[in-house]
């Protein structure tokens, strides 16, 4: 059966983004800034957690103070910055956003990237117009727990989470909607294994087409 929903709030990073490549090469600029050997992309995926800093603390073996911390996040994002022109939009992207904007429903994006650089990236693909609202990280230091960035997302747009399906790509985005009481279907695409995915007991799919398939018409 279809899950029957008037509103898709995206996820970004992994999801409508494919970004792996630049997201392995900043975890492993990381990496080389602490002394650690590099990471291969499955091996990411495995300790892969949110709060982020978990699963850094893993990787370095050992507690982050706040200073380290700060660094992890200057060195990742720097790295990660300087390749965000070579990451396109993953498959199914915007067509299938589009189709749904088209059959009368709504759709916003909530993203745990920045938000001030969230915003100028989403415009550069021509994404902007296809989400009534779009909402990325306003602190400082990114991380943290997704779950209620979510809750203001809704309540700013006025939205029901019974009528609300988020798509994401990580088990935090499936903490996040079950915290508010919203659907979640998963992607494969992103940081985190199917096995991990299906941990949630949420659909989990390999696409963003296959996950607007999961969805009811109409």
């Amino acid at each position: 059966m279809r899950l029957k929903v008037s509103h898709i709030v995206w996820d970004w990073n992994g999801t409508l983004l494919d970004d792996n490549l630049a997201v392995l090469a900043a975890v492993n600029e990381v990496c080389a800034g602490f002394g650690r050997a590099p990471l291969t992309w499955d091996e990411w995926r495995e300790v892969y957690a949110r709060p982020m800093r978990l699963s850094y603390e893993k990787i370095l073996g050992r507690e982050l103070s706040e200073e380290d911390w700060a660094r992890v996040d200057k060195l990742y994002h720097e790295r990660y910055d300087l390749l965000l022109h070579t990451c396109g939009l993953a498959p199914g992207v915007p067509d299938g956003l589009r189709a749904w904007g088209e059959s009368g429903r709504t759709q916003s994006l909530l993203s745990m990237w920045f938000h001030a650089q969230l915003v100028p990236t989403i415009d550069g693909f021509g994404l902007t117009e296809l989400f009534q609202r779009v909402d990325g990280l306003r602190s400082a230091v990114g991380g943290g727990s997704k779950a209620e960035h979510l809750a203001n997302h809704l309540t700013a747009q006025q939205l029901d989470p019974a009528d609300v399906v988020l798509i994401g790509d990580v088990v935090d985005d499936a903490d996040a909607a079950r915290a508010v009481g919203a659907h979640c279907v998963l992607v494969t695409t992103g940081a985190m294994s199917r096995t991990a995915l299906q941990a949630t007991g949420f659909p989990v799919t390999d696409s963003v087409p296959d996950a607007l398939g999961t969805l009811a018409s109409g």
